[in-house]
């Protein structure tokens, strides 16, 4: 085994260090990027009786410092002198030793090997490298890249990456009302502004385009060292490292070698500490000042230093955030404003003063067979009362005005995500072809290898191969099979709590004790909603799992294909692990009860449950109530500041244990920003952090209408979220690197289709769930006197005791032998009628009504949705005006350039015809003049050479 790197200057490298941690030794240039890697190096056994006994290893790593060269004589002159070079020519082969390698020394050696490629494949491609020297047995080693002027300029040219030229121009801005109303609002809302740093004239805005080599006249590049800044810079280094190949497993890229443990991380850094006693303020500090502590929960975000430390894509995810945080604000009040609607008129509602007037004395069937008494209506009376406080007409209004918030949020966003467009320069973003996935690539060279492909003859056919429908339709059939699996399982857990709680009910209805026996409905719906909760949190996580897998197995071509599907997956059996409880709660319990004499039993004795007396509202409100607390405070506070910790201590300790206690006299005592940054969490990406709003965005507008305070709650937490997730970014993750998105791609969808979704599930809600069309219907149809005076008595039905089945009657009834009826809560027919126990009348008509309600209620809200959506333009009026002035004097600005151009040219021509013409009418010239002349004419085309390429 050849060792390709040769260092006579080793230990001098190695002394200096760059102050701060963010520059090569040689304190100039910067690090834009870093790979991380663990070594082992090789003790190989010598065969016996073969060659020297002496144990050949190989040499330390040199500190390798490239300037973009290939070894071949174009290194820097500084690092010539120095002594280092970027990779020294191989001069022939050592003596040859045979040795025998363990399997673990092989596959050391072949993922040294393939570092040694894709760094000399880097330093081809112009980057610049600076090695760490391997002085331990095993450990930690770090490559830091460096990208000079003239790689970030042909890629930044590549990426089409847009940047401000030399002209600005002024934004117009709103006149009239809102210009002042505008003045107003920037006054009042002064001290929630942090304090970062501003452009100077607010009012004026750089002209963009897109980076080109030829036009560098164009741009106002003052240093070139800081016309890219950090987030570009990396962004354009790990573009080279993503394209990069080895010829080694023919692997494209950087990802495909963290995938096979070649490196262990690749990540940029973040720009210093961000907290200490130096007084060096950088974005990162000023970050955590600003905007990552709880101290400043009150403080808007600063979205524009967000974007430009982490890129768009997050940028847009803190913009989403914070706006929806800010509409939850109005949602909350008007929440607030319902409630305490409730509770004003507890006092003056009739149905819940029937109910607990004890001189009604309305004698109700047993709950359950043999061991349940009768009772009476009025023992239900502090559940009807707390019943009002989310059932009553508020609550319409409410659902009504929650549907067209969803619509006006939505529309909003879709306004600032334009806004934002136009000043972060997103607006024209081209979609960029993104690489295939190391998996992609595995998996078709997979295919090649089965089918024999790869030959010389036909290498242009294996470029174009793909994976087709017949190589991903076992992934699809596994997606399609467990998907279904894990769905039936969420139902088999709400069947299990629903055993669960008619066991309970049953088991604790046998009790000797009196207080155990009243107090049954409230003691099994407590537990079992904690029941839910509990197993809510576990499938999330094995959900979250089992979706990355199956995404896995399908095999998608990209990372954004990878993404979306996995959103998709994640999502559904989210969705349908979060909200299963609610409407088995809201439109399932208590319909199919049956009634006395006839009940519906799930097992053998076992009665299906029945609503509460006060109707399965209040239940409702209580499961959605918890389930979205509980997760809330347990799964987005709890497990999010928790998990992230544990995992950087189990990281710790796994590298304190694998690495010897070894002295490494080079390597300075002070941690360098690599050092640092390596120890952090890895990025994963948005998906959690959306995922999790999304879900809470379902528990504020579907069931709303049963639970009117879940925007405040969602309001507390988010004030939370916002601080607790901007903490995680700057002090917990390693730096993510910039990507550039215009919009927040298909979490749009998913909220556009629960808004819509919403609008139904709270229609049956209120028409189902609620008593308020029964309500209704009693007070304009039935009632004598117009109002709600007998309306209980008008819900409930008469059955004859003498029907019940023998064996489910009361034992040792305290009731007296008299009861000969007895009520329960339905629209049937009186054991006196003809067709006793039959749907009455009022059963169709309450029915009617309440269908009429779901389909007036839905098509209302609709067409007020769509009038919402109608009346608020996508692009706000001044913002579309400023596109359009931009691209008007961008060709200006380019038109006027090139005539400037034209003018100096065209201006040297002419003089030197003039030149010309004056030596050609002196006939007797001496070749002294003419050779002076000719020098000037020289010095001509010099002199407008040289303003050329200044122009």
């Amino acid at each position: 085994v050849i060792n390709n790197y040769m260092d006579g200057t080793q230990g001098r490298a190695v002394d200096k260090v760059s102050p701060g941690g963010m520059h090569f030794r040689d304190s100039k240039r910067k690090v834009d990027y870093v790979l991380a890697y663990h070594y082992r190096k090789r003790l190989a056994r010598q065969l016996p009786g073969v060659g020297s006994p002496e144990p050949m290893r190989r040499s330390a790593s040199l500190a390798l410092v490239s300037n973009g060269g290939t070894g071949k004589g174009c290194a820097d002159p500084q690092q010539q002198d120095g002594g280092h070079h970027a990779l020294q020519e191989w001069s022939g082969p050592p003596e040859p030793e045979v040795m025998e390698l363990s399997p673990l020394d092989t596959l050391e050696e072949e993922k040294r090997l393939q570092r040694e490629e894709y760094e000399r494949n880097l330093v081809e491609a112009g980057l610049e490298i600076e090695k760490d020297p391997e002085n331990k047995s095993q450990g930690l080693s770090f490559v830091r890249i460096h990208a000079p002027w003239q790689v970030l300029s042909r890629e930044a040219e590549l990426l089409k990456i847009k940047m401000p030229t030399k002209k600005m121009y002024e934004i117009t801005e709103e006149g009239g009302i809102l210009k002042k109303l505008n003045e107003i609002w920037c006054k009042l809302t002064e001290p929630l502004q942090p304090q970062v740093p501003q452009q100077e004239n607010t009012n004026m805005k750089s002209l963009s385009y897109p980076f080109s080599r030829e036009k560098i006249y164009l741009y106002n590049i003052k240093d070139k060292d800081t016309f890219f800044d950090n987030g570009t810079r990396s962004r354009i280094v790990h573009e080279i490292l993503k394209r990069t190949s080895t010829k080694a497993r023919n692997s494209m890229g950087i990802n495909t070698l963290i995938a096979n443990n070649v490196y262990d991380a690749a990540y940029p850094l973040h720009d210093g500490e961000y907290e200490g006693q130096n007084d060096d303020m950088n974005d990162r500090k000023l970050l955590y000042q600003e905007w990552a502590r709880y101290r400043v929960f009150y403080k808007f975000q600063p979205i524009d230093l967000i974007r430009k430390y982490f890129g768009e894509k997050i940028g847009l995810y803190f913009a989403w955030l914070g706006l929806y945080t800010e509409f939850l604000i109005p949602s909350s009040v008007v929440g607030i404003i319902v409630f305490l609607y409730g509770c004003v008129t507890i006092e003056s509602d009739i149905p819940s003063k029937e109910m607990c007037d004890q001189r009604n004395a309305f004698t109700m069937c047993p709950l359950c067979d043999k061991f349940c008494d009768y009772w009476n209506l009025s023992s239900a009376c502090a559940t009807a009362r707390a019943s009002h406080l989310f059932d009553n007409p508020a609550t319409v209004f409410f659902s009504i005005f929650m549907a067209l918030w969803a619509t006006m949020f939505l529309e909003q966003w879709k306004r600032l995500q334009m806004r934002l467009s136009y000043f972060w320069d997103l607006t024209g973003l081209e979609e960029e072809e993104e690489h295939p996935r190391p998996e992609y690539e595995t998996k078709l060279l997979q295919k090649k290898l089965k089918n024999k492909s790869i030959t010389t003859e036909n290498s242009n056919e294996n470029e174009k191969e793909k994976l087709t429908w017949s190589d991903r339709m076992p992934g699809y059939a596994a997606n399609f099979g467990l998907i279904l699996f894990m769905i039936m399982l969420t139902f088999s857990a709400v069947f299990g709590v629903i055993v669960y709680r008619i066991t309970t009910a049953a088991a604790l209805s046998f009790s000797t004790n009196e207080t155990t026996r009243s107090n049954v409905r409230v003691t099994v719906t407590a537990t079992a909603v904690i029941i839910n909760l509990v197993v809510i949190l576990i499938l999330d996580e094995i959900y979250g799992a089992v979706a990355k897998w199956l995404t896995e197995i399908e095999v998608p071509k990209t990372e954004k294909t990878f993404e979306e599907r996995l959103i998709l997956k994640a999502f559904l059996l989210k969705f349908v692990n979060s909200y299963a409880p609610i409407f088995y709660v809201a439109f399932f319990k208590g319909r199919f009860v049956g009634r006395p004499g006839h009940y519906v039993y799930v097992f053998d004795g076992y009665r299906m449950e029945e609503c509460a007396p006060g109707g399965c509202l209040m239940e409702l409100c209580v499961q959605l109530s918890i389930i979205m607390l509980g997760k809330q405070l347990i799964q987005n506070n709890l497990f999010e500041i928790g998990i992230p910790k544990l995992k950087k201590l189990f990281r710790k300790l796994k590298d304190e244990r694998t690495e010897p206690k070894e002295m490494d006299n080079s390597q300075s005592k002070d941690p360098q920003q690599w050092d640092l940054d390596y120890i952090l969490e890895p990025f994963t990406g948005l998906t959690p952090e959306y995922m999790e709003m999304i879900i809470q965005f379902g528990f504020v507008t579907l069931f709303v209408a049963s639970f009117p305070l879940a925007p405040l709650f969602a309001l507390l937490n988010n004030v939370i979220e916002v601080r607790l997730d901007a903490k995680k970014f700057v002090t917990e993750l390693r730096r993510p690197d910039t990507v550039r998105e215009k919009d927040i791609g298909i979490w749009y969808n998913i909220l556009s289709g629960i808004g819509k979704l919403s609008v139904i599930i709270n229609a049956f809600v209120i028409a189902v769930t609620s008593d308020f069309i029964p309500r209704l219907m009693y007070q304009y149809a039935y009632s004598q006197n117009g109002t709600m005076h007998g309306f209980i008595n008008h819900t409930l039905s008469y059955f004859n005791v003498s029907h019940l089945k023998a064996g489910t009657q009361p034992e040792n009834s305290l009731f007296a032998q008299d009861v000969l009826f007895c009520r329960f809560k339905d629209y049937r027919e009186p054991p006196w009628s003809q067709n006793q126990y039959e749907f009455s009348k009022q059963y169709w008509a309450v029915l009617s009504a309440r269908l009429a309600f779901v389909i007036l209620f839905q098509n209302l809200v609709m067409f007020l949705s769509v009038l919402v959506d109608w009346m608020i333009p996508d692009i706000p009026k001044d913002i579309s005006e400023q596109i359009k002035k931009e691209k008007s004097l961008l060709v200006d600005f380019f038109l006027k350039e090139e005539h400037e151009k034209l003018k100096l040219i065209e201006s040297f021509i002419t003089r030197d015809k003039q030149k010309h013409k004056s030596g050609a009418k002196s006939k007797r010239i001496r070749a002294a003049s003419f050779s002076q002349f000719n020098r000037s004419r020289k010095g001509s085309f010099a002199s407008f050479s040289s303003q050329h390429t200044e122009v």
